[in-house]
């Protein structure tokens, strides 16, 4: 499908790759977007093609109201994610895992109900996922967030089987750390929004299934076949380093 013209709505868009999206989606000449947060207020909508709409990813009717909105959608960004940086077996990991997966999975289950409908009678057009390199890595610092992008990650693998007979693309967006709020304090290289942005809107006009935004996802997707040898032990060797360093 082509980004000129489209009717976009994004998820998570008053901050971040949200809000990259956004800009990206306006300067590729889109007719519409959408941008949707859980506080409308918080979106910067200073073209006349923004419609800050409200969304919480985690209700179902909200979810329902926005397509009922955006009727004329024919691209969906399911950007809105959360992470806690809870460890499997910190106290409160259980509260965290539950957080992010409302959030990362069944937000984006929620999203997929409400708008596949709106897609369908729009002629198929396109849902975008997006994930992380940590859907297919995990260690434990980030251990109950790497879990609910990997069932964000299956969940999009089952989408793109069931809606490939509407016609609509489903994209899954694979990214290691990226120069947003959510990864200020990380020492690693980083991406910027506005490049994953252009990653992910250039695969979606060649109809490409996945878009692997960084050196990061493109090794670690590599390396699946052999993850216990060729990734885990480089986790371990990083883990182990980082309790001696904290002892």
């Amino acid at each position: 499908m082509q980004i000129e013209g489209s009717v976009a709505l994004v998820t998570g868009a008053n901050r971040g790759i949200g809000a990259a999206y956004v800009e990206g989606l306006l300067a590729a000449g889109a007719a519409k977007v959408y941008a949707a947060a859980r506080d409308p207020r918080t979106v910067a909508a200073g073209d006349p093609r923004v419609v800050a709409l409200q969304l919480d990813v985690t209700d179902p009717d909200q979810a329902a109201a926005a397509a009922r909105t955006a009727a004329d959608a024919t691209l969906v960004i399911s950007n809105a994610g959360v992470g806690r940086g809870a460890t499997p077996l910190d106290d409160d990991a259980i509260a965290a895992a539950r957080d992010e997966l409302e959030v990362n999975y069944f937000g984006v289950l929620n999203v997929a109900r409400a708008f596949a409908p709106v897609l369908a009678g729009n002629g198929g057009g396109a849902l975008v996922n997006m994930h992380s390199a940590l859907s297919w890595i995990h260690f434990p610092a980030v251990g109950t967030y790497a879990a609910s992008k990997a069932a964000a990650w299956a969940a999009t693998n089952a989408l793109r089987v069931q809606l490939r007979g509407q016609g609509t693309l489903v994209v899954g967006v694979h990214v290691g750390y990226v120069d947003t709020d959510m990864a200020a304090g990380v020492e690693a290289p980083k991406s910027a929004p506005a490049d994953v942005v252009a990653q992910v809107l250039a695969g979606v006009e060649a109809g490409a299934e996945e878009v692997l935004a960084d050196e990061v996802s493109r090794q670690v997707k590599a390396a699946l076949p052999h993850d216990l040898a060729a990734l885990y032990p480089d986790v371990q060797a990083r883990y182990d380093a980082a309790v001696a360093a904290a002892a």
